[in-house]
């Protein structure tokens, strides 16, 4: 890689910046354009070679269905009727969601925790691409990621699996202003000794 690309690819993760759910629409990337950015996404640290993740792809008639679980099952857990109604909004108003699994798999040398932070990176690295490849992407969990019941019902997902994260990815219809970003000096330390 030239230097010329490798100021162009810090300058990209330098000033990205996700941009929120509520404000992306259609198009989405078709399954064509989808391909490139879940390779991308896949090409993560991945220490044992357990490909601890997996991606489940959500559109039209599944979007709805996990906004009607979203309802039932944020009445069932009580939950805030306006947390309610925000979640399932994020899931019925998306143009496209991929639901990145942690899917852990046996081994003595990987800890389960090393594998889930595995399945975070592709979280990143799939948000990354998407916004590289000038789509509009939001990373949110929430509590469906963490629900077992809306896990079981809605995903299909094994007792062992869980959600890193809920990619939403769509076109761009503003461009936030940046937030404040934390002060490299006060987060980090210099140990030389």
């Amino acid at each position: 890689m030239s230097l010329a690309n490798n100021a162009a690819v810090m300058e990209f993760l330098l000033t990205r910046r996700s941009r929120p759910y509520r404000t992306l629409t259609t198009p989405a990337p078709d399954r064509k354009a989808l391909a490139p950015l879940l390779n991308a996404a896949a090409r993560v640290p991945d220490h044992g070679k357990l490909e601890p993740w997996r991606f489940i792809v959500l559109q039209g008639q599944a979007l709805q269905r996990l906004a009607d679980l979203a309802r039932s099952r944020g009445a069932d857990l009580g939950l805030d009727p306006d947390k309610i109604s925000k979640t399932a909004d994020s899931f019925a108003n998306a143009p496209l969601i991929v639901a990145v699994i942690a899917a852990p798999k046996p081994s003595e040398k990987i800890p389960p925790v090393e594998q889930c932070y595995c399945a975070g990176a592709a979280c990143l690295s799939l948000l990354n691409a998407t916004l590289a490849s000038g789509w509009g992407a939001n990373w949110l969990s929430g509590w469906p990621a963490l629900d077992r019941a809306f896990l079981t019902q809605g995903l299909s997902l094994s007792e062992t699996e869980t959600v890193a994260g809920f990619i939403h990815i769509g076109s761009e219809t503003c461009t936030p202003p940046d937030r404040p970003r934390p002060d490299i000096d006060t987060i980090t330390e210099w140990i030389e000794e």
